[in-house]
């Protein structure tokens, strides 16, 4: 998307003036004007030539004119292909790494100790909101399935994961079922999915009902149905993460009007909005910025989110990342996010 509207771009001195235009708005915050562009490009070119170029842009729909302005603001597309293509990241400089690190060993190997630490780290490093999710725990593998018949179209499904665990979980089933069709619903189960993530199971299962429709007796399709409900819920992990720093958002102008700051505060309160928001990065290889719409949540519409994916034993997962307008310091935010995230990774590793 990124290099396709870079490859739209006229030439190299339309993609270096909208570098300049982004970098001025994200400092200042107000729109900017072809005399401001003129002056900070350094380059010599005609308050008319640059103007022609800003209606390229426009015309792109990398920049808007907001309301009767005359300067102009980045939309999304233009923050998205100044992330990509145009931005230069300035990693932290030793001095600063040496001080995440010693923060992070103040708090020693406590998980709970070190998650909240970050999350304010964060906030204090970038001046926005800092978030961290506690690691999930295990994979979740299933040992055994086996179902109990109660009454009322009520069946009890028993599930071994990962050697030790048992869950139980009550199913709800539209017809009755007699104890020969669980069990065979059961051993279909166990035979083919035993030794598997409940994850990849629920997955699995979808293709595989499909597929043998035709073949397979409609009450084992039934019960084999409701039980993937039964893997969800085991599967699902409570979710828990720690949230420093939102009253930061209130020091940018477009995120601080009181209507404004209230949807944003009562979203981040949800447990599962913030969890689903962040787990969009669980299985990423790196950082991910999410622009204004890209999060999939209107709330954050005038919002960025940057994130990045941390791991303990390769097991234990969670995310780590901030949230702050759009026209935040990317060429700072991205590289803090990133190497917090491998700290943290180094930190929660048991050492050898």
């Amino acid at each position: 998307m990124a290099s396709e509207a870079l490859s739209q771009l006229p030439n190299e001195r339309a993609q270096y003036l909208l570098k300049v235009l982004i970098q001025r708005f994200i400092r200042d915050g107000q729109p900017v004007g072809s005399r401001t562009l003129s002056r900070d490009s350094g380059i010599e070119l005609s308050p008319a030539t640059i103007r022609n170029v800003m209606s390229e842009l426009e015309e792109l729909g990398l920049i808007s004119a907001p309301h009767t302005s005359a300067g102009r603001v980045p939309t999304p597309q233009g923050y998205r292909l100044f992330v990509d293509t145009l931005v230069r990241y300035k990693p932290p400089n030793d001095a600063e790494i040496q001080k995440l690190q010693q923060q992070l060993g103040e708090q020693g190997d406590e998980p709970n100790a070190l998650i909240g630490s970050v999350s304010k780290m964060l906030s204090s490093i970038t001046s926005l909101a800092g978030v961290v999710t506690v690691p999930r725990g295990q994979r979740a593998i299933l040992r055994q399935i086996e179902f109990l018949l109660l009454s009322d179209n009520r069946v009890l499904a028993i599930l071994v994961i990962n050697d030790r665990e048992v869950q139980n979980r009550v199913l709800h089933t539209e017809q009755p079922h007699t104890p020969e069709e669980l069990q065979r619903a059961a051993n279909f189960i166990n035979e083919n999915y035993v030794g598997c993530d409940l994850t990849q199971i629920r997955e699995q299962l979808i293709d595989d009902l499909d597929r043998t429709r035709d073949s397979m007796n409609q009450a084992m399709h039934d019960i084999i149905s409701v039980a993937q409900s039964a893997m969800e819920g085991a599967a699902a992990p409570a979710g828990e993460f720690v949230l420093r720093g939102e009253t930061n958002l209130m020091d940018f102008a477009e995120l601080s009007d009181i209507e404004t700051i209230r949807r944003l505060f009562e979203a981040f309160s949800r447990k599962r909005f913030m969890l689903k928001l962040l787990d969009k990065s669980i299985n990423a290889s790196g950082v991910q910025v999410f622009i204004g719409h890209e999060s999939g949540y209107e709330i954050l519409d005038d919002c960025s989110v940057v994130t990045a994916p941390y791991r303990v034993d390769d097991d234990h997962i969670g995310v780590l990342g901030v949230i702050g307008p759009t026209r935040m310091a990317y060429d700072r935010v991205v590289p803090i996010v990133d190497i917090t995230a491998r700290l943290l990774e180094s930190a929660m590793n048991p050492k050898d």
